[in-house]
């Protein structure tokens, strides 16, 4: 059966004292987080990409911290190191030339950022491909891309369920949809930022199906899985406007949040397994925008 879970992006915040944690420090927080929780985001380990020689990928001591920190009916999304998906390197400054990632795509980088989670093998969930958006001098053309996505999706572990999110919002419709179902991959839905509504991207197939085909891990027994992540339109102005305090909600997206579940459903009653990925900036606090999607889940009609 189709499952619906509902977690943060990250989880450490002393903000979120009185809402999840019982104290601001001197606690396990992941170990407070998954008594109440039954999933969250891991995106500390996307960041590795420093330069040609400087590459870092998980510590094996972190990943075994989260592991026993966790019931084993939980399940880690995670996004996979940006070493794999930029197709270059990071400019200090926009008139510096581009330099290619050599790593862009490669499946021995990511075989070893998959070893790195041996011991988070068992409670994996998705593991997620974030690309930035692509302008012509990166990525000519989505073909280009679709071409080696294809061709690095097919040479995946099949145990191992691997989304994909783009933000080159032309970019994905029925095409990219159906090359993820092709590969046993599914898409990876942001809300924010200056991405159409999740619920007009998620319409762009040809049948309103959206599909995956791994099978281990928790997922449906044919593996079909979609992730939507929550983001807010600003996210410097939402830390401006909390000063980086995450415990109130300081811009309601109410009839957002109704369209995002109504999706959710959709999505479940097809047998496609769910994970809502909810960060501080869409309304201001996580946890009570959570609050409000629950809330939905249980009184929507």
């Amino acid at each position: 059966m189709a499952t619906i879970r509902i977690g943060s992006c990250s989880w450490k915040y002393d903000s979120w004292e009185g809402l999840v944690y019982s104290a601001a420090k001197g606690i396990n927080f992941l170990e407070e987080y998954a008594a109440k929780y039954d999933t969250v985001e891991v995106d500390q380990w996307f960041w590795s990409l420093h330069g040609p020689d400087k590459i870092t990928l998980p510590r094996p001591d972190t990943v075994r911290e989260y592991v026993a920190a966790v019931p084993s009916d939980f399940l880690f999304t995670v996004k996979a190191p940006d070493s794999v998906t930029l197709t270059h390197y990071r400019q200090k400054r926009k008139a510096d030339p581009l330099i290619e990632n050599p790593h862009f795509l490669s499946t021995e980088m990511f075989f070893r950022f998959l070893d790195t989670l041996t011991p988070m093998h068992p409670l994996l969930g998705p593991v997620m491909l974030q690309f930035e958006y692509l302008n012509r001098q990166k990525m000519p053309d989505r073909g280009l891309l679709f071409d080696r996505l294809g061709e690095f999706l097919s040479l995946c572990p099949k145990d191992v369920p691997v989304g994909v999110e783009l933000r080159n919002p032309k970019w994905i419709d029925a095409q990219l949809f159906a090359l993820l179902e092709e590969q046993g991959s599914f898409p990876v839905f942001l809300q924010g930022y200056y991405m159409p509504p999740v619920w007009e991207v998620a319409g762009r197939t040809e049948d309103g199906r959206t599909e995956g085909g791994r099978t281990e891990g928790g997922r449906t027994e044919d593996g079909r899985t979609a992730v939507i992540r929550l983001h807010g339109p600003d996210r410097k102005g939402m830390e401006e406007r909390s000063g980086l305090r995450w415990d109130r909600i300081v811009e309601a997206r109410d009839e957002d949040l109704e369209r995002i579940v109504t999706l959710a459903r959709g999505f479940a009653s097809q047998g496609v397994d769910v994970f809502l990925n909810v960060n501080n900036h869409f309304e201001g606090s996580a946890p009570l925008t959570i609050e409000k999607l629950v809330h939905l889940l249980e009184t929507q009609g």
